[in-house]
């Protein structure tokens, strides 16, 4: 068997070794990594591999950009700087509300904003400044471009005459004490015992106190507190008040109570229902005191006598 493969072996040979030379065979079957390739051509792409229309939107952005900040600055500058802008005359300040507040008490805090640009005027400050005027409960402070300022001024109001010393000033429901204009005719209570060295606080609890009474004596009978002629703050326990028209709304009798701290609707109803017999007992009363619980003292500042309430 071996010896038959063998000799099949060389006759494939012999054959094959007959065989004409083919030079197209052998450029067929040769390796193609010997064959010489076609060089490829290789595209670069420019800027960085960006294309033009990237390119032209950033320069559109730009020049956009920059034209908008150049507006910007431009209009700053103008709002900074124009003529247009600035305040130059105090006829550029509107003012309403004041009626006790002068012109020239709310002008003198703009006085350092003279040609300034309005929207350079520390708004917040002014009206803080203004504030502080005596007769200014609040202030409210505006632009109004292109260069003018609108102030409105609500003004304290004053609800009694205040007496310290020999001095009588005005002083309103949260114990500021207010100079007394010129010109004005006011009609109101007297109260006394509030100095201008107590807290304001504390004037203002007290003034809160007798403000309470008002009230609940107009519950009671009204207009009673038109009646009301002095008020006695002195003593935080004890409101005492001196009125007139107790026996009638003509009588100009003037009767001295004390109200204590509280009740003040149930004393002075009291007050109103038994008066005309107090009177009537004491023949003339010039004072009555409503502290004790179920006791009135009537003239207990001059010669006392006292009367139990059953």
């Amino acid at each position: 068997m071996e010896r038959v493969k063998a000799m099949q072996r060389g006759n494939a040979a012999a054959a094959a070794a007959a065989e004409p030379y083919r030079p197209e065979l052998l450029a067929d079957e040769e390796p193609r990594y010997l064959r010489r390739q076609k060089p490829l051509e290789i595209r670069r792409k420019k800027f960085g591999g960006r294309s033009w229309p990237f390119y032209r939107r950033v320069l559109v952005l730009t020049v956009a950009g920059a034209t908008i900040a150049t507006g910007l600055t431009l209009t700053v500058r103008f709002l900074i700087y124009s003529p247009q802008v600035l305040l130059l005359k105090p006829d550029q300040i509107e003012l309403t509300g004041n009626h006790i507040v002068t012109r020239e008490a709310v002008l003198q805090p703009f006085a350092r904003d003279r040609n300034r640009s309005v929207l350079r005027i520390p708004l917040d400050v002014r009206r803080a400044q203004l504030e502080q005027l005596p007769w200014v409960e609040s202030a409210s402070v505006q632009r109004i471009l292109p260069n003018r300022i609108r102030v409105e001024l609500t003004e304290r109001t004053p609800i009694a005459f205040l007496r310290n010393g020999t001095e009588l000033a005005l002083i309103d429901a949260h114990g500021v004490i207010l100079d007394r204009p010129d010109g004005e005719d006011l009609h109101f209570p007297i109260v006394t015992g509030l100095p201008d060295t107590m807290a304001r606080e504390e004037r203002e609890k007290r003034i809160q106190t007798y403000q309470e009474f008002l009230r609940d004596a107009d519950l009671v009978r009204a207009e009673s507190s038109d009646r009301v002629s002095e008020v006695d703050l002195s003593n935080a326990k004890d409101l005492r008040i001196v009125m007139t028209g107790l026996a009638s709304p003509t009588d100009s009798q003037a009767v001295t109570i004390h109200f204590g701290a509280n009740d003040f609707t149930g004393k002075y109803r009291m007050l109103v229902d038994n008066f005309a017999q107090w009177q009537a007992n004491a023949g003339h009363v010039q004072s009555i005191d409503l502290q004790y619980s179920r006791q009135v003292v009537v003239n207990a500042d001059n010669t006392a006598s006292a009367a139990k309430l059953r």
